[in-house]
């Protein structure tokens, strides 16, 4: 399969390969199988794929009973109405029960810059993250994302994963076997770590790029299992005199949080999170000039590690 710098579309073409595998893997669609690339499944599997409508509620219902027929659902929405709208049946219908259902939550974060906050999940994590039993997942790249929907296969439980609507750079070591649960060290470091998630990945690398040229050692981290939480994210927390959280995701119930949680029984450097404040999103002329005004860029994970530093 074609790498994909599109992760919408490398999530489509990796569910269709899933699908060839395993015949009990079905899709189910809220209406917008062209953005979320559900259409690709439909296409190569027109008798497994299940158009529900706008109607994600009932969307998450039938997910879990076809869970309970021996399925395997992936449901897609975009995120903003994948975690908020269908939320009381994920809890009740699929989590309560454990069911094997999982969630693509499309266009996550501030990636649909166009469509302004009724659309962009910024609370998506937090909301995911408090459902007992809830794996939650945020690739940083196409490769990570393929990857992801193959792990999902055997993974037991629900699954929530937050897909980029927009084309990210290749992050993700095609060497190094991928697991859910598990962070990746992307960069080593032995002033600052930086774990990050999504589209902060790149831009954390970018960071410690920038970091070494003021001849400052940052360590990299991508932490693409938000929940259950990698408890090696201690062991790469040690001994630094800075961690930095980045995410594309309000500082509230995100990577920060859950990193902070982490680190909660142990003697840690101090901890600052680049992220968004407690708001919501708004509309755009592009996506970068929208995570600019969010400050979050590369320049803003710097400039949270040198205020560490310096203080």
């Amino acid at each position: 399969m074609e790498r994909q710098r599109n992760l919408r579309e490398a999530w489509g073409q990796a569910l269709v390969e899933l699908g060839r595998r395993d015949p009990a893997v079905v899709a189910l669609e809220a209406d917008l199988g062209k953005s979320t690339r559900s259409i690709l499944f439909r296409q190569a599997f027109p008798d497994r794929h299940f158009e529900m409508g706008i109607a994600e509620q009932d969307m998450a219902s039938t997910a879990a009973g076809l869970a309970l027929a021996g399925k395997i659902p992936f449901m897609h929405s975009f995120a903003v109405f994948a975690s908020g709208r269908a939320y009381d049946q994920l809890r009740n219908s699929i989590c309560i029960p454990g069911l094997k259902v999982r969630v693509c939550g499309s266009s996550a974060g501030l990636s649909d810059f166009g469509d302004g906050k009724t659309h962009q999940a910024v609370e998506d994590v937090a909301i995911m993250r408090a459902l007992p039993g809830m794996t939650v997942l945020c690739p940083a790249d196409g490769i990570e994302c393929a990857r992801i929907v193959a792990a999902l296969e055997e993974l037991p439980g629900p699954a929530y994963v937050r897909v980029n609507r927009n084309d990210l750079p290749f992050v993700t070591d095609e060497s190094r076997p991928y697991r859910i649960g598990e962070a990746a060290l992307l960069r080593e470091g032995r002033d600052a770590v930086i774990f990050a998630c999504g589209v902060m990945v790149s831009r954390a690398l970018d960071a410690a790029a920038r970091l070494e040229r003021l001849g400052i050692s940052a360590r990299v981290v991508n932490v693409s299992t938000l929940k259950p939480l990698d408890p090696g994210i201690v062991g790469y927390a040690a001994g630094m005199k800075a961690i930095v959280t980045a995410e594309e995701h309000s500082v509230i119930g995100g990577l920060g949080s859950a990193v902070l949680e982490a680190l909660r029984r142990e003697r840690h450097a101090p901890v600052e999170t680049v992220g968004i404040r407690d708001s919501f999103g708004r509309s755009a002329e592009d996506y970068e000039g929208l995570l600019r005004c969010y400050g979050l860029t590369a320049e803003a994970v710097e400039a949270a590690v040198r205020d560490i530093l310096e203080s």
